[in-house]
């Protein structure tokens, strides 16, 4: 049997206080497939983010073990957790993260240079542009490569940060509350495409939300209250 394509154990993840450890995840089991959508629903708090961000590689688990395709790898080398991380994952945040200087090119291709040397990267850039364009272009982004942040609209923005998390190929997308800084009817259109280009390249995505009608449009509910796993349910 083909082994989930990430997975969590037994994570739990405490941070520090002055003296006191705070507990924010408390021993979650979580198992992603190929190609599956599974929404992490719950209020502020639950752990949903914390929990994004061990299973990315962001962050450190307390305890417990993350896999990638059956393999543990979060105690791994610093770089070789790095490679995994930009080879394996692609990213979508709620603020987007793109950097003002650059334009809505130069942010996607920046994705590119992440894993590789300057000369590594110089041999290859014409190459990355050409990627980074046609993702651009797939977006709906293609009369404005050239446009920086400050002149995009909220929903042109995360179509950049959606094209910068696939230009790398990624088998997983984690995203993180994506459509929270959006109104509804752009973020409609944000979530038809990102659902969109998870079938068409047979992605494992997580969404992080604790919008109930967004969550209904996953394959999966895992529900979280209080850094633990409260069931676990396909969406009829």
């Amino acid at each position: 049997m083909t082994p989930p394509v990430l997975a969590a154990s037994g994570i739990t993840k405490n941070y520090r206080l002055g003296k006191q450890s705070i507990p924010v995840l408390r021993g979650v089991d979580l198992a992603v497939q190929q190609g599956e959508i599974l929404a992490l629903l719950g209020a502020s708090g639950a752990g949903k983010s914390t929990l994004l961000h061990v299973l990315g590689l962001l962050d450190q688990p307390t305890t417990g073990e993350i896999l990638f395709d059956g393999e543990p790898v979060q105690n791994l080398p610093v770089r070789e957790r790095a490679r995994l991380r930009h080879s394996h994952t692609g990213f979508v945040f709620q603020f987007y993260h793109l950097i003002p200087e650059l334009t809505a090119l130069q942010n996607v291709m920046l994705a590119g240079m992440m894993t590789k040397s300057v000369l590594q990267y110089w041999a290859i850039r014409k190459q990355a542009r050409r990627e980074a364009t046609e993702i651009l272009e797939q977006v709906g982004l293609a009369d404005r490569l050239k446009h920086r942040p400050s002149e995009l609209s909220g929903g042109e923005r995360q179509r950049v940060a959606i094209a910068r998390a696939l230009l790398a190929r990624p088998r997983v997308i984690l995203a993180d509350e994506p459509t929270g800084n959006l109104d509804s009817t752009t973020a409609d259109g944000v979530v038809d495409l990102m659902f969109r280009i998870q079938k068409e390249r047979n992605l494992a995505f997580v969404l992080v939300t604790h919008d109930e009608d967004l969550a209904q449009r996953a394959d999966r509910i895992v529900r979280m209250k209080d850094g633990v796993v409260l069931s676990s349910a396909a969406v009829r």
